[in-house]
Formats: structure tokens, sequence, C-alpha cells
């Protein structure tokens, strides 16, 4: 990652022991090391959670592709004309009557007294 060797690796303690001294070397080469670990440890944690995010998501895009597309089929078939989305027959709205053509609802409105007529 680093392409760090031994060489440069060696070079550093050198300039440690020189910096720190030979007593506060080892703890400071601990602190270190156990940073380098927790960094490690989450950098993989990352990248296992990415992959599986990612796994996930090429498995839930065929599903959503094909819930879309029934959507739009859902939605083509509501917008034919003469298709009532409350009967299975796709013609039942051209075999309804309008309330107003049955002659027996005008009668009830015309003896009710709920007609217009032009007595006024």
């Amino acid at each position: 990652m680093f392409d760090v060797g031994f060489a440069e690796l060696f070079l550093l303690a050198l300039i440690g022991l020189l910096v720190l001294g030979p007593e506060r070397l080892p703890g400071v080469a601990r602190t270190v090391g156990g940073f380098v670990r927790k960094a490690r440890a989450s950098w993989v944690s990352l990248r296992t959670t990415i992959e599986s995010e990612l796994n996930e998501a090429d498995i839930a895009e065929p599903l959503r592709k094909a819930t879309d597309e029934f959507k739009q089929i859902g939605q083509s078939l509501t917008d034919m004309p003469g298709f009532n989305a409350d009967k299975t027959e796709p013609n039942a709205v051209e075999a309804q009557a309008e309330p107003g053509d049955d002659p027996a609802i005008k009668g009830d409105a015309q003896a009710s007294g709920d007609g217009k007529t032009n007595d006024a």
C-alpha cells in the first residue's frame, strides 16, 4: 500500500531511537502498532460492509426492476379505455347506465317533488 521496505523501516527505527531514546521507544512502538492494528481492523470492517452492501444491491436490483415493470403494466391496464378497476370485466363501464337514464328513478324523483318543473 505505501511500498515501505525494510530499509525505510530501519531508517525510521534509527531516527526514533535517536529522538525518543532507548527507554521510550518500545512503548511508542507498541502504541503505534496498536493504532496500525485498529486502522487495519477498521479498514477490513469497512471493506466487508461495502462489499455486502454491493452484493445486496446486486440482488435487490432485479427485484426492483421487476416491481417497476409490474407497476407500468398495471398503469397501462388502468389507462385502457373501458377498463373499470372495480369490475372484472373490461367493458363494465360501457354496460352501466347513467342514473338519469333509468325511468324508474325519474318517476320516483317526479313523484317526490324533487324533479325540476316549470310550474313556478
